[in-house]
């Protein structure tokens, strides 16, 4: 590589995005902010005109001569930061019905909260929405295999081909560390400098100018008082009682978290059957160096001996689990977990073709048939087909638990 050159990390995003601009006009990439959406549509876009909303002359134009903005910039074209200008979908629109070109447009943003309600009223049928996320464990380790991950004979089959080994040191090294990009091509950057200024950021830019928090302290003290939950039952009424907000603002700061990729909610599983089970999400940080930064465990070592390693060893399966989802283009991801009113729980739950694959996450490497007792619980369940799951885990080697139950090493993921 030629010095002072950028590396790029390939991302399993990138046939998805292609595969999205033969199929709609435009195509919209959304995520949390540094995950690498810029420099992502610009190696998947490079045939389109860059323009970046950060720009002050170009925010202007686009906002006070939205009707002459794509006269000047013509299609096929890359928006930045299209958030700030919400008013040119409707433009948009108009250039694809009167064109009707695929691959015209493609559009990245931080935040989604104006953002998409333009796009559903502008541009709905015309768009291809991916959610871009940090880097994957595979895209870190360079592994071409893109699969979502789904405990099956076929899946283990085709992932063993390109499984890695992880060390212990360096799983704890890379849930201390996070998944942003920079900080993945660049290891001597310091760590509490990147989420440093990446938290000021986040909220004076995206916080700040798009949802109007007022206390930004507050906010702050919110976001960490979320990040020592993760992994946790969402309770509204003790975060705000922690924060001093009422909860009414503590549901909407926690929208903004959702919608802006840093937290997501993972779901109850419930059917017109399951009466008894639990209606609470679980919170989960979709960065645990984010997290981790919040809640200030400095050093890998730290965090893996601390009190929250269960935790966060959870966040992170869930994030990369989740990761391979969005990948893929998949909007919604069919994860879920167990909860009865009995406190019996399955940590997640992965729905495909009306089967429901169980799986429990364990930061040990020895696990047990008690690990698994749970999973007895959706056989009772009438019209409910339940196939294999197991225990994702620090063990080495893929093997088998118990029936289709199996122990699944993290490098499996």
């Amino acid at each position: 590589m030629a010095e002072g050159a950028i590396m790029y990390l390939a991302r399993h995003a990138e046939e998805t995005i292609r595969a999205l601009s033969r199929m709609f006009g435009a195509v919209l990439v959304s995520g949390p902010r540094q995950a690498g959406k810029t420099t992502l549509l610009q190696h998947v876009a490079s045939h389109a005109n860059y323009l970046s909303l950060d720009d002050p002359i170009l925010l202007l134009a686009a906002r006070e001569q939205g009707g002459t903005f794509f006269k000047d910039n013509p299609p096929p074209v890359f928006i930045d930061e299209i958030q700030y200008a919400p008013n040119l979908f409707p433009h948009i629109k108009i250039l694809l019905d009167r064109e009707r070109k695929k691959g015209q447009f493609f559009l990245s943003g931080s935040q989604q909260f104006r953002m998409m309600k333009n796009v559903s009223e502008s541009l709905a049928g015309r768009l291809g929405l991916l959610t871009l996320l940090g880097l994957s464990m595979r895209e870190k380790q360079e592994i071409a295999f893109s699969c979502p991950f789904l405990p099956t004979d076929d899946y283990f089959a085709a992932r063993r081909k390109s499984a890695a080994d992880l060390a212990y040191d360096d799983v704890w090294r890379s849930i201390q560390r996070g998944s942003m990009p920079e900080l993945a091509v660049n290891p001597d950057y310091e760590w509490h400098l990147f989420y440093g200024s990446y938290v000021k950021t986040y909220i004076e830019r995206d916080v700040r100018e798009l949802t109007q928090v007022g206390d930004e302290l507050k906010f702050l003290q919110f976001m960490t008082a979320a990040a020592s939950r993760t992994g946790q039952l969402l309770n509204l009424a003790s975060l705000a009682r922690d924060v001093g907000i009422s909860q009414p603002t503590a549901d909407r700061w926690m929208s903004i978290l959702v919608t802006s990729s840093i937290v997501h909610l993972l779901r109850p599983y419930s059917n017109n059957i399951t009466k008894r089970t639990v209606r609470t999400p679980k919170l989960y940080f979709l960065d645990t160096g984010l997290a981790a930064y919040l809640t200030r465990w400095t050093t890998p070592d730290v965090l893996k001996y601390g009190t929250m390693a269960g935790a966060f060893f959870e966040t992170h399966v869930i994030a990369e689990i989740i990761k391979s989802y969005c990948n893929k283009g998949i909007q919604e991801p069919p994860l879920y977990y167990y909860r009865d009113r009995n406190m019996n729980e399955i940590d997640l739950l992965i729905e495909d073709g009306g089967v429901l694959y169980p799986l429990e996450i364990k930061k040990h490497a020895d696990p047990q048939l008690r690990d698994i007792a749970t999973f007895d619980l959706l056989d009772g369940i009438p019209a409910m087909r339940r196939g294999p799951g197991g225990v994702i885990c620090l063990y080495d080697n893929l093997v088998t638990l118990k029936g289709a139950d199996r122990v699944i090493p993290i490098s499996f993921l």
